[in-house]
C-alpha cells in the first residue's frame, strides 16, 4: 500500500531514509502544474526578497529579527509543528495516529463494499488516498523521532512510527483489498477509463501485493507481517548504535606531527595523552594530515572497526531478509528488491558492476603510480615505500591536490565566496534561470518549527503561486544527526472537492474538540500546506526538510562560509528537493522522490555538476564583506578543480571503493544470507575486499558495521554509481558540459523537468532516460541497457 521515500545520497548523505519496502508511491507529469519559460537568464525575485533570503542564513541577528513572532497576528495557542494540527504537543502523535487509523478503516471499509463498475473505476483513488494517510504518520514520525531535539517528541514520534508501519504490513497482506484491485484490473471496461497514471499505479499496487505474501495462508502471512516489523527495528537499532569497537585511540603527542596544536590540546588529556574519537570528523582529519604512518594505521583500523553489536543486528537484518523473501517466492532479497527497480535482477546489477569496473581499473594504477611516486619523493632518505597501504591513500591524496593547488586562493579565502545565505540565494537563482521556480522566506509561526535554527522557505512559481514548502535545518547541534539528508515529509497529491466535503463533517476525528476549530480544507491536510484551486479541490503541497550540519559561525559579525565539499552537499541534497517540487501529481504514490531507487539520485548527482560550474558562480557568488563578484579566473579556477577532483583518473579509488560496497549489498543479499552453513558477513566482505580492492584491506577491519545505506538501499546500493554514470551522460549531453552559459538555459532546463523531474514514478525511468538522452537502445532497459550505461563511466 506504501513505499518509500527516495532521497539523498552520496556517502552517507541520506542515512536515516527508513526503508519501507510496502510504501507506494504515484505520480504523473500529466497533472503537473506548467511553469511557462521566461525570456531572460532568470526571473529574479523582488530585490527585498532576495537580500532577505540571504540574510537569514548569513546573519543571526537578521534572523532573529526576521522570526520573532508578532504575538498581536497570531492566536495565543501555538500551531502544530509543521503546522499539523494535531502535534502541538508531543502527545498529538497518539491522536494522529487515532484520527488516521479511522480515517484509514473507513477508506478500508469503502474499498472492501465496492460493487458497481462506476465504483471500481474509483479504487485507484481510493487506494491512493490510503496510502496517503500511511505516509502522512510514518514519514513525518520518521523524521521527527531521528531530528527533533525533544527527547518526548522523539519517543512518541517512534510510537506512532511503530503502530502505523505494522498497520500497513497488516493492510499489504490483507487478501480483500487484493482481490477487489484484481476485479478492477480484469474488467477493461474499468482499465480503459484509467488514466496512464491510474493504469500504472494500479499495477504496481499489485505488484506489491504480491511481494506481501499476499496469496499465501493465513500463517504465513502473519509471519509476514511479523517478519517486516522485525526488519524495521533492527534497521533503526543498527542505525542508532552505530559506534567503533573501540570510540577513541590514545596517542603521545609527540606523534602528531601534521596536526594542528589546536587540535591535539583540544584532545589532550590528563598524563599528556592525546584521546582522538574514532568516528566524526576527526577521523579524516587525522588521516589527511598525520605524519606519522604508525599514527594513521591505527586510526584507520580503529575507525573502521565497527563494534560487534553492530555486526549481530546487521547480520540479523540480512537473514530477516532473506526469510521474507523466501515467503514471497524470491531466492533472495536481492531478487525481490530489484524487481521493481531499473536493473531488474541481481544479473543486470552484475553487468553494470563488471562494465564499471573494467572501466575504472587502469585510472586506479595510475592515481595509485601517482601516489608512490609522491610517497617515495617523501622520504626522508629518497628510499621509502613503493607500496601504498590503505592508510596512506588520503594522506597522498590531500598532499598532492594541495601541491597542484598552491598557485590558487586557499580554501578559506575561497569560502569568502561562498557564505551560506549566498549560496542559497544562489540555488534560488538557479532554479528560477532553469525551473521558473524560486524561493520566498517565511516568518515561521511560534511552535511550527522544531528548532529555533530552523528556517522556512515557500516555493513559488512564475505567477507567484505556492507550489511547496521547504524547511531548512542547515546548522549543526548537539544530539543532531551529523548527516545531511533530504525528507519528503508530505506528498503532493490532489485532494478532490468531495473529498474536502468529506472531512467537514468528520471533525471529531480530525482534531481536538477544545480545540480552535479549522476549515474543511485545514481538516482535510491536518493544517498543513494546500493551495486550492478554482473548482473547489486543492493540492496538497509537497513539504520538505533539509538536513545539514554546518557549523555556526563563532561571531555574529562573521556569516557561516562554506567549503566547496558543504558547497557541493547543499546542491546535491537541493537536487532531491526540486524533484519533490516539481514532481507535482494527482496521486501522492508517485510523487516527486516516489521513484525507483536507483532513478532518484539522478537529479541529486546532477545538481552537483552545477555546485562549480563557473557560469552559476557568476550568477550568485560574491564576497561577505565587499559584495564583490567572484573574479571570472578563480570561478574557472573553482570549476577545474572540481573536475580534477571528480575527473575517473583522480577519483578512480572513490569509485572502487563505491564497486565494493556494490558488490558487498549484492553479496549479503543474495541466497548466501539463506544458507544452512551460516552467514559471516566479516568473510563475505573481506573476500570482495582481496578480489576488487587495488590495496589491501587490514584482515581486522569490521567496516560494514558502519554501512548505513544497507538499511535503506538493501540490494540496491549499485543506484548511486548507477545515477553518477547517467547523470555524467547528462552533463554531457544535454548541457553541453556546462560551456558558455548552458548551465543556465531555460531550454534546457524545461528539457529536464519534462523527461525526468516532473514524473517523479508514473512513468517508466528508462522511458525517461532514453527521452532525455534521446538513445532509444535504452528504452526498453535490460542487462543489454545496464551494460551500456556501465560503459559510459562515472567520469565528467
Amino acid at each position: 500500500m506504501a513505499r518509500a521515500l527516495s532521497t539523498s545520497w552520496i556517502c552517507f548523505r541520506c542515512l536515516r531514509r527508513q526503508q519501507r519496502v510496502f510504501q507506494r508511491r504515484l505520480t504523473t507529469a500529466a497533472t503537473a502544474t506548467a511553469i511557462k519559460p521566461s525570456l531572460g537568464v532568470y526571473q529574479a525575485a523582488p530585490k527585498h526578497e532576495d537580500e532577505t533570503l540571504k540574510q537569514i542564513f548569513n546573519s543571526q541577528i537578521f534572523w532573529q529579527e526576521f522570526s520573532e513572532p508578532k504575538k498581536s497576528l497570531w492566536r495565543t495557542e501555538q500551531a502544530g509543528l509543521l503546522q499539523n494540527h494535531f502535534l502541538r504537543t508531543p502527545q498529538g502523535f497518539q491522536k494522529f495516529v487515532e484520527a488516521t487509523l479511522q480515517r484509514c478503516q473507513r477508506l478500508l471499509d469503502k474499498v472492501l463494499a465496492i460493487s458497481t463498475v462506476e465504483e471500481y473505476k474509483k479504487i485507484v483513488h481510493y487506494l491512493d488516498r490510503l496510502s496517503d494517510l500511511l505516509c502522512r504518520v510514518i514519514d513525518l514520525a520518521d523524521f521527527v523521532r531521528s531530528t527533533h531535539p525533544d527527547s518526548a517528541y522523539q519517543q512518541q514520534a517512534h510510537h506512532a512510527h511503530l503502530r502505523m508501519y505494522d498497520y500497513m504490513n497488516i493492510l499489504n497482506t490483507t487478501p480483500g483489498l487484493y482481490n477487489q484491485l484484481n476485479v478492477a484490473l480484469n474488467n477493461s471496461e474499468i482499465t480503459s477509463s484509467w488514466s496512464e497514471e491510474e493504469l500504472r499505479v494500479a499495477q504496481i499496487l499489485r505488484k506489491d501485493f504480491s511481494q506481501s505474501a499476499i496469496a499465501l495462508p493465513e500463517v504465513e502471512r502473519e509471519a509476514f507481517v511479523r517478519l517486516s516489523g522485525k526488519i524495521n527495528d533492527l534497521g533503526s537499532r543498527f542505525l542508532d548504535g552505530m559506534r567503533a569497537q573501540n570510540s577513541q585511540i590514545g596517542l603521545r603527542s609527540g606523534r602528531l606531527q601534521g596536526l594542528e596544536p589546536r587540535f591535539v590540546q583540544r584532545h589532550t588529556k590528563y598524563g599528556g595523552i592525546v584521546k582522538i574519537p574514532t568516528i566524526g570528523s576527526s577521523v579524516p582529519y587525522v588521516l589527511n594530515s598525520a605524519q606519522d604512518e604508525s599514527v594513521r594505521k591505527e586510526m584507520y583500523i580503529a575507525s573502521r572497526t565497527a563494534a560487534e553489536e553492530e555486526i549481530n543486528l546487521l547480520e540479523e537484518l540480512v537473514k530477516t531478509r532473506a526469510k521474507v523473501a523466501k515467503l514471497s517466492g524470491f531466492d533472495s532479497y536481492a531478487r525481490m528488491a530489484l524487481s521493481d527497480k531499473m536493473a531488474q535482477t541481481p544479473e543486470a546489477v552484475s553487468k553494470l558492476l563488471d562494465a564499471l569496473a573494467a572501466d575504472n581499473r587502469n585510472h586506479v594504477k595510475l592515481e595509485l603510480a601517482k601516489l608512490v611516486k609522491l610517497k617515495l619523493e617523501s622520504s626522508d632518505d629518497g628510499v621509502g615505500s613503493n607500496t601504498i597501504n590503505a592508510w596512506d591513500r588520503e594522506y597522498y591524496r590531500s598532499r598532492m591536490l594541495r601541491e597542484s593547488n598552491r598557485p590558487t586562493r586557499t580554501s578559506e579565502s575561497l569560502s569568502s565566496f561562498f557564505s551560506l545565505g549566498t549560496v542559497i540565494q544562489g540555488i534560488s537563482r538557479l532554479f528560477s534561470s532553469l525551473y521558473g521556480v524560486r524561493f520566498q522566506p517565511v516568518e515561521p509561526i511560534p511552535g511550527e518549527t522544531w528548532s529555533p535554527d530552523v528556517r522556512r522557505l515557500d516555493v513559488l512559481d512564475e505567477d507567484d503561486t505556492r507550489i511547496a514548502v521547504l524547511y531548512c535545518d542547515l546548522f549543526a547541534r548537539d544530539g543532531k544527526p551529523p548527516n545531511p539528508a533530504h525528507f519528503t515529509l508530505r506528498c503532493s497529491r490532489l485532494i478532490t472537492a468531495a473529498e474536502i466535503e468529506e472531512h467537514a463533517s468528520q471533525q471529531q476525528d480530525s482534531i481536538d474538540r477544545t480545540s480552535v476549530p479549522l476549515d474543511p480544507l485545514a481538516l482535510a491536510n491536518d493544517g498543513m500546506a494546500t493551495t486550492p484551486l478554482s473548482d473547489g479541490s486543492a493540492y496538497q503541497l509537497p513539504t520538505i526538510a533539509l538536513i545539514c550540519d554546518i557549523p555556526s559561525p563563532r561571531s555574529t559579525k562573521t556569516p557561516p562560509l562554506l567549503p566547496t565539499s558543504h558547497l557541493v552537499t547543499l546542491f546535491h541534497e537541493m537536487g532531491h528537493a526540486i524533484h519533490s517540487i516539481l514532481g507535482r501529481t494527482k496521486l501522492q504514490n508517485v510523487s516527486g522522490t516516489r521513484c525507483a531507487t536507483d532513478f532518484a539520485e539522478l537529479p541529486s548527482i546532477l545538481m552537483e555538476y552545477f555546485a562549480t560550474n563557473s557560469a552559476v558562480l557568476g550568477l550568485w557568488a560574491r564576497h561577505w564583506q565587499t559584495d564583490a563578484p567572484i573574479p571570472q579566473d578563480v570561478a574557472a579556477q573553482v570549476q577545474k578543480n572540481a573536475l580534477v577532483a571528480s575527473t575517473a583518473k583522480e577519483a578512480a579509488s572513490d569509485t572502487e571503493w563505491q564497486i565494493i560496497l556494490s558488490l558487498i549489498d549484492q553479496a549479503y543479499h543474495s541466497p548466501l544470507a539463506a544458507s544452512s552453513h551460516g552467514f559471516d558477513s566479516d568473510a563475505i566482505a573481506h573476500d570482495i575486499y582481496s578480489r576488487y580492492s587495488s590495496v589491501p584491506e587490514p584482515r581486522e577491519t569490521r567496516w560494514q558495521g558502519f554501512f548505513g545505506h544497507l538499511v535503506s538501499y538493501g540490494g540496491s546500493y549499485y543506484s548511486y554509481l548507477f545515477d553518477r554514470a547517467i547523470a555524467a551522460r547528462v552533463w554531457e549531453k544535454v548541457f553541453n558540459d556546462g560551456k558558455g552559459s548552458a548551465a543556465l538555459d531555460r531550454e534546457k532546463g524545461e528539457r529536464f523537468k519534462a523527461e525526468v523531474l516532473s514524473w517523479g514514478g508514473s512513468r517508466e525511468p528508462w522511458r525517461c532516460v532514453a527521452g532525455l538522452l534521446k538513445d532509444s537502445r535504452l528504452e526498453n532497459g535490460g542487462e543489454k541497457a545496464m551494460e551500456i550505461v556501465g560503459g559510459w563511466g562515472t567520469e565528467r
